[in-house]
Order: C-alpha cells, then structure tokens, then sequence
C-alpha cells in the first residue's frame, strides 16, 4: 500500500496558523493551482481555474492602471510646480527689459527649454533701439505672421491658445541663430486687449519629445494667460 508523503510538521503547523502567507506568495499560489489541474488530468474543464486566470488578468491590469495614474499624478505634480516657480520668477521684475531678458535666462531655466522668444506684431518698419538691445529675446515681425505661423499652411483649423509641435528645425525669424537646433515648441498665442495686436511665446526645445501634439496644455495655458496680463500693463 503506498503513502503520500507527508509535509514537515513545522511547517505544515505555519501553514495552518498562517494561511494568508501562501494567499499572498502568487509562485506559490501558481505552483498549487498547476498541481491541482495535473492531478485532475487533461479532460477535465476546471472553470475556477479559469476564472481564477482571468481574476488575476484583471488584477495585474488594475495595478499597471494604478502605476500609471500615479506616474501621471506625479509628473503633473511636477508641471504644476514649475510653471508656478517660472510665473513667480517672471514677477519679479520691477522694469520691461530686465522683464523681458529673464525670459531667456532664469524663466527659460526653470521651465527646462532651450529657447524663449517673444514675438509681436507691428506694423511699423522702423528700427526700434529696444529690440536691438533684446534681440535675443524680443521679434517683431509684419502683421498677419503669427497667424499664419500657427497655422502651418491649414487656415481653416480652429486656432487654438497653446499649439504643441515637433520640428525639422525652428523658424529663423522667432528663434535666429538657434532655429537649427530646435526640434519641438509650444507656441502661445498672447491677446493683448482691444486695438492691439496679437502676441506669440514660443518656447522650444532641442528634444523632439518634450512638446507634441498628444500632451495637455492646461498649464502652459495658465503660463500664458499670466503672460499676456503682465504684458497688458507694460503696453498700457
């Protein structure tokens, strides 16, 4: 007469006292399962084995759902923090060119872009001192680019506040001599009241990846939002 081996009476005495510890290990919970469905053989159709799959399917999808809305939560987080710190460091200045000149320095630097350009519209050709002393920062272009700009070729899309886009390489007339560098950019469009017209903030990015079409855009809309009321008061 044969016997069926017998467990270790320590611990098989674990086992007992604490049963949540196998409910817990899934190798162990796997191995157990593997076994019972051999033992049962090939012709039997076991439908709490296969619901018991299907159970922990949906578990593991649920928690890869979990990670990622907290990975999501987290880099918004992130996002929120820096355009509250650019927004504060964009105050600080008490005059229009030291207003401007932190765009390109220490604004650019805490929102983590390569280039931040400022483009109004203007109708008159005449040489402005001011934009030669902020060239690095500050363009003037005829009435009518930027729209055409942010269209791309297709008037008849619905314009939007914040447009996200890759690049083959940057404009020259908003970002100069670093146009060829720059791969991908947020471009806000600025509405400087009535009578005036319209602004553009283009933020770009050697990365390809850091703007594209697929990202949210509520926080750079707020970002710009800001912008073009600071604006407002040094235009007024």
């Amino acid at each position: 007469m044969s016997s069926s081996p017998r467990i270790d009476d320590s611990l098989r005495d674990t086992i007992i006292s604490r049963p949540d510890v196998i409910l817990e290990d899934q190798d162990v919970m796997r191995a157990l399962i593997a076994a019972n469905e051999r033992s049962m053989g090939g012709n039997i159709i076991d439908l709490r084995g296969i619901a018991m799959d299907r159970l922990e399917a949906r578990l593991d999808r649920l928690e890869d759902t979990h990670r990622s809305v907290i990975a999501a939560a987290y880099e918004n987080l992130a996002g929120t923090n820096l355009v509250h710190r650019a927004i504060l460091r964009m105050l600080d200045p008490v005059e229009f060119e030291p207003f401007l000149r932190d765009l390109g320095g220490e604004v650019a630097e805490i929102l983590r872009v390569d280039s931040v350009r400022l483009v109004l519209e203007s109708a008159q050709n005449d040489e402005d001192p001011t934009l030669s002393r902020l060239g690095s920062v500050l363009s003037v272009a005829e009435p009518g680019f930027i729209e055409d700009y942010l269209a791309n070729g297709r008037h008849s899309a619905p314009q939007r506040s914040v447009t996200l886009r890759q690049l083959q390489y940057g404009d020259s007339q908003i970002y100069g001599d670093n146009a060829t560098y720059i791969r991908s950019e947020a471009c806000l469009r600025l509405d400087f009241g009535p009578g005036r017209l319209p602004g553009l903030l283009a933020l770009g990015a050697e990365d390809p990846h850091q703007f594209t079409p697929q990202q949210g855009t509520d926080l750079l809309a707020f970002f710009a939002g800001v912008f073009e009321r600071t604006m407002r008061r040094w235009l007024s």
